[in-house]
């Protein structure tokens, strides 16, 4: 039997690569930027991005796009690198968005399970507060993001329903008074947990991540085009079908790590 394969880019070379693409100095703890991201925001012809717009779908696996990639269509039109990444272990939420955003391994960071603390070493909202930056995270109440980036000079925008945060999403954009915006979505996790992660209400979820994405790129089109704009699609980890045709996550195995992040570039206008 083969190895199984995983990819060499680390879900760490994100945080520095953000910071680098809006010239700002990456979170302390951080691994070196990635170098595809890095070169997307100059290949693009701008100097950097002043606006930047995260959509974090969760448990959305590299394995799903390889399968259903028509339904993809609208993140390839918004969008110009497919950067495949290796998520971090244990692959579990909370563990894998603290590496996303401080750019460190878990044991750095200091989330190493299925838990909800602070997360207290530097991170990417810390360094963009030192920059001057207003960043603001949109979750779920009882979501990883919304808790283990709490007590920091920033804003939190915490609601019931994945509903009320994409169109609280979709107001802030429009109000243009951020410069980081992270958008989070659970809907598809909990979805393929509660049924399989190809039942029909699962697939449902994907295609819903898939279209709120796509609206939120329109608006970032729309009201920051005076901004020079990253967008990505950024999901922390993937997922698979366990006995009883379940969905879970957590090993270390290609489904569960192995995840594919589009990011794309907006030019002022």
């Amino acid at each position: 039997m083969n190895d199984p394969v995983y990819h060499s880019f680390s879900l760490d070379s994100i945080a520095a690569a953000l910071a680098e693409g809006m010239g700002i100095m990456p979170p302390e703890c951080a691994a070196a930027a990635n170098p595809a991201l890095s070169s997307l925001v100059r290949h693009a012809g701008v100097s950097q991005a002043d606006r930047v717009l995260m959509y974090n779908p969760d448990a959305i696996a590299l394995w799903l796009y390889q399968k259903y990639t028509a339904l993809y269509l609208p993140v390839l039109q918004h969008t110009q690198l497919a950067l495949p990444l290796a998520s971090v272990m244990p692959s579990v939420t909370p563990v894998c968005f603290g590496t996303m955003y401080t750019g460190a391994q878990p044991q750095v960071h200091g989330i190493r399970s299925y838990t909800k603390p602070v997360i207290r070493i530097d991170t990417l909202f810390d360094a963009l507060i030192r920059a001057g930056k207003r960043p603001a995270i949109v979750s779920t109440a009882g979501d990883s993001l919304s808790m283990i980036f709490l007590e920091r000079a920033m804003d939190y925008f915490i609601y019931d329903t994945v509903e009320e945060v994409n169109r609280k999403a979709l107001a802030l954009i429009e109000a243009d008074e951020h410069d980081f915006i992270v958008v989070y979505n659970g809907d598809y996790d909990a979805t393929m947990h509660r049924f399989a992660p190809e039942g029909a209400a699962s697939i449902e979820a994907l295609r819903h991540n898939i279209h709120t994405f796509d609206q939120l790129a329109q608006a970032a089109r729309l009201h920051w085009a005076s901004h020079n704009t990253l967008i990505g699609f950024a999901p922390d980890h993937g997922c698979h079908e366990i006995d009883g045709g379940l969905g879970a996550h957590g090993l270390d195995m290609p489904e569960d790590l192995n995840i594919l992040h589009f990011y794309g570039v907006i030019p002022s206008r």
